[in-house]
This record gives structure tokens, C-alpha cells and sequence, in this order.
């Protein structure tokens, strides 16, 4: 199972996201399939805290625009969404033990121990914090402008 990251939902969100069209054709390819594919909850409120941020966007989402791009996404009945589960402890504490995680960090570890926790064979993120967490395969799905 393939699972999104906050910064993928965001980009198909915001149309001003330099990743916007990728990331619109990445999350419409995952929904149109009959694999199963997840959001971890923890991105999926992640992404109402920054889309409806005005230090980050101006203007930003509105609630019942950021809302309504989560519901939209949940009518893929390909997708799960994931939180923690009853074997959560033990993947939190090798996560962060194993990463060695601290302050900002701990948010992502909590992603990566509920990916890991629920089988998750690759997440799709542009951020490269997610390479410290072992066992958790990353994909970065779009060129960064300008990098070689």
C-alpha cells in the first residue's frame, strides 16, 4: 500500500503550488485504481493546519475549502486512512529510537511509525526527513526546479 504525505495534498490543493499538476495527476492516479492506497491522519489534519494558515498563504483555503478537499478525496474507494493502532507503542519507539528524532522531528516519526505500523510499502513526499526513519521507503514523485 502506498500512502500521500501532508506536502502532496497540499500541492494538489493549492493551485499556485509549483507541484500542483503533478501532484493533482498523482492523487487522481492513486484514487482511480483499485489498489489501496492512505492518508495517515496525522497529514490529513496537518494539511488543514497549513492550507487554512494565513502566515502561509494569502489568501488562505477556507475551512470549507480545505474540508471539502479531504471529503472529495474520501469518496476514492481505494483509500484508508490510517492512525495509530493497537501495536503503535512498539513502532513509535523504535521509530524514534532507531531515527534518533527530536523536537520538529517527532511529528514526522509519528507519520513514519503509522505507515510502518500498517504495512505501508512506500510514501510519496517531497520531504527528505522521512530517509532517517528505517524500513520506510520514500519516493520523492517531482523534480525539484533547478536540481540535477
Amino acid at each position: 500500500m502506498k500512502a500521500v504525505d501532508t506536502n502532496i495534498l497540499i500541492y494538489a490543493a493549492r493551485a499556485e503550488s509549483p507541484f500542483h499538476a503533478s501532484a493533482v495527476k498523482l492523487i487522481a492516479s492513486l484514487a482511480e485504481q483499485n489498489d489501496t492506497w492512505a492518508i495517515p491522519w496525522p497529514c490529513a489534519y496537518e494539511f488543514l493546519r497549513v492550507v487554512t494558515n494565513a502566515r502561509i498563504f494569502s489568501p488562505p483555503s477556507t475551512l470549507e475549502e480545505a474540508l471539502g478537499s479531504l471529503e472529495l478525496l474520501r469518496e476514492s474507494p481505494s483509500l484508508v486512512m490510517l492512525g495509530d493502532g493497537p501495536a503503535h507503542l512498539r513502532h513509535m519507539l523504535k521509530t524514534v529510537r532507531e531515527s534518533a528524532a527530536r523536537g520538529n522531528l517527532i511529528h514526522d516519526a509519528h507519520i513514519a511509525a503509522i505507515c510502518l505500523e500498517h504495512g505501508v510499502s512506500e510514501l510519496y513526499t517531497m520531504d527528505r526527513d522521512f530517509s532517517r526513519f528505517p524500513g520506510l521507503k520514500t519516493t520523492h514523485p517531482f523534480a525539484v526546479p533547478g536540481a540535477k
